[in-house]
């Protein structure tokens, strides 16, 4: 007999009324799907106060160490309705000059006061709005890549299939179609760093506006992965979002592998991505290309002379201070906390004051944007700074 959440009190008056009738714990424990923990509890009650016993019992804390006093509530709240614009830090200021004798509340406990009464303001989470960048040319192999996820499909065990596929623009060499779980970043650099280990860097990478090369809640649409390939030397390209003639020959290519390496699919994964690998060598080595005069990409596609390596921290010279990004994506300076963006986690950025209180923060030769002493979260430049290389820290 499972124990029904809808009428509690009619089952522990059962519960009890069969412990009165003289049957075992362990025996009405198990009809009713309880431990003898459980049901020692509940008749311990009931043997001490009766039927109340058995009633819900109030998870409301017996104390409120953290329960500000009504007088410094109304202070809180009279100085936040006298002065809209101050936010929790300059209120506790405010009450030590007030109240020197008595110990302020912490700046989270005003916060927390502030949001019960209705009196944050909720700032709108901030989304990149996708507009493509331009688009460069390939005149050789490496200058530029192109990068794409297959649509999914569901193998033969049920478990669906997430093709990353990478080819050189110039030559249409198809680097790299492995099958992946999903589109989770971890999966897609893990791909990319084997690929980039033997086949060397790319001047830049094209991609769509989808995860993980880009990510819509970060700033410019960055991802962890394009990150990396910033700090690798790697230009991002974008195509505009609903132009995928924009990556026109990637998404030809695509055509054929769908015919020709999914339909219909493998059983499993280890099945499937011997199928791609088969593919992968009959598309550069074996089928003619018209586009390429009847030439195999292979006869074409030599890899690069940039040497894949693990990036070292960038010195930025020119700038008042050097900061590691948080884990949460923010800024410390100065006991201030300003947000950035998690995508830069771990990351160093540069920090430099550029006019009285107003901060511009540079990752690598890259400016993100400013901030100042009213605003707790970097405001991104106007115009997307990965399209073009900056130089912010020349002198002045």
């Amino acid at each position: 007999m499972p124990w029904k959440e809808c009428n509690r009190m009619e089952e522990r008056l059962r519960f009890v009324a069969r412990l009165l009738d003289g049957e075992k714990m362990s025996v009405v424990c198990r009809d009713f799907g309880i431990s003898r923990k459980t049901g020692y509890k509940i008749f311990n009650r009931y043997k001490d106060t009766g039927i109340r016993g058995l009633e819900d019992l109030s998870k409301r804390p017996y104390r409120h160490p953290n329960k500000l006093p009504f007088q410094v509530e109304r202070s809180i709240l009279k100085l936040k309705k006298e002065y809209p614009s101050w936010g929790a830090p300059k209120i506790r200021e405010k009450l030590v000059k007030l109240y020197p004798g008595i110990k302020p509340p912490a700046v989270s406990t005003i916060h927390a006061l502030l949001d019960r009464n209705g009196l944050v303001k909720r700032r709108k989470r901030r989304r990149y709005k996708a507009q493509g960048t331009r688009l460069g040319k390939s005149t050789q192999p490496n200058m530029l890549w192109c990068a794409d996820y297959k649509g999914e499909f569901q193998l033969g065990n049920r478990k669906y299939c997430y093709p990353l596929t990478i080819s050189d623009h110039f030559s249409r060499y198809l680097i790299a179609c492995e099958g992946l779980e999903s589109t989770r970043q971890s999966g897609a650099i893990a791909v990319f760093e084997r690929v980039f280990k033997e086949f060397g860097l790319p001047s830049a990478i094209r991609t769509d506006n989808g995860v993980p090369f880009s990510c819509s809640h970060a700033m410019f649409g960055l991802s962890r992965l394009s990150v990396w390939w910033l700090q690798l030397g790697i230009a991002i390209e974008r195509i505009k979002p609903g132009h995928p003639e924009q990556n026109g020959r990637h998404e030809r290519m695509h055509l054929t592998l769908k015919k020709e390496a999914t339909r219909p699919p493998e059983y499993n994964f280890l099945q499937q991505q011997d199928r791609f690998d088969s593919f992968v060598e009959v598309y550069n080595n074996e089928r003619p290309h018209q586009a390429l005069n009847g030439r195999y990409p292979g006869e074409l596609y030599t890899p690069s002379g940039r040497a894949f390596f693990h990036p070292e921290p960038y010195d930025y010279a020119y700038h008042d201070r050097t900061i590691q990004v948080t884990q949460c994506g923010r800024i410390c300076l100065e006991g201030r906390k300003i947000s950035l963006s998690n995508v830069f986690s771990g990351q160093f950025v540069g920090v430099r004051e550029v006019a009285d209180e107003v901060w511009l923060v540079s990752f690598m030769d890259y400016d993100l944007g400013f901030f100042d002493n009213t605003e707790n979260r970097v405001e991104p430049v106007g115009e997307n700074p990965f399209e073009l290389k900056v130089l912010p820290m020349s002198s002045e």
